[in-house]
């Protein structure tokens, strides 16, 4: 091992050294300088100043997560597209095609996503006609 590669090694070992020291020294002065009274307000849970009142558990439509989902892929494929936009002298008419097959391809899912109703946040009709009158048999 030449002394260069050497010196890099020992750099990075008194650069993972310096760090832990410095992680250990946050947690030791936050044990020590913390605050130790405890009380029945203080340990409550409050939000801007207002007294909680329930359970923290909020049950979310799944609808939100799938949303959520959407925005992170569609995000990804923008990212894709900006380094097209970037590279797009480069790689000529090829690069052209392929990102227009992809935008394509995007486009097919996107309508795929609104056929099925997966952007649909409308509440559905549950044992009603066309003309929302109840059934009567």
């Amino acid at each position: 091992m030449s002394a260069e590669a050497l010196a890099q090694h020992w750099a990075f070992g008194a650069y993972l050294l310096v760090i832990a020291a410095v992680c250990a020294l946050m947690l030791t002065l936050s044990w020590l300088l913390g605050g130790r009274a405890r009380g029945r307000a203080k340990t409550d849970t409050f939000e801007s100043g207002v007294v909680s009142v329930g359970g923290g558990r909020l049950r979310l439509s799944a609808k939100f997560y799938l949303v959520a989902m959407f925005l992170v892929i569609f995000d990804v494929e923008a990212l894709f597209l900006y380094a097209w936009a970037i590279a797009l002298r480069e790689v000529g008419w090829a690069g052209f095609i392929e990102a227009a097959i992809f935008i394509f391809v995007l486009l097919v899912g996107l309508f795929y996503l609104v056929r099925v109703g997966a952007l649909n946040w409308a509440p559905t009709d549950r044992g009603l006609d066309s003309d929302h009158s109840a059934k009567i048999d």
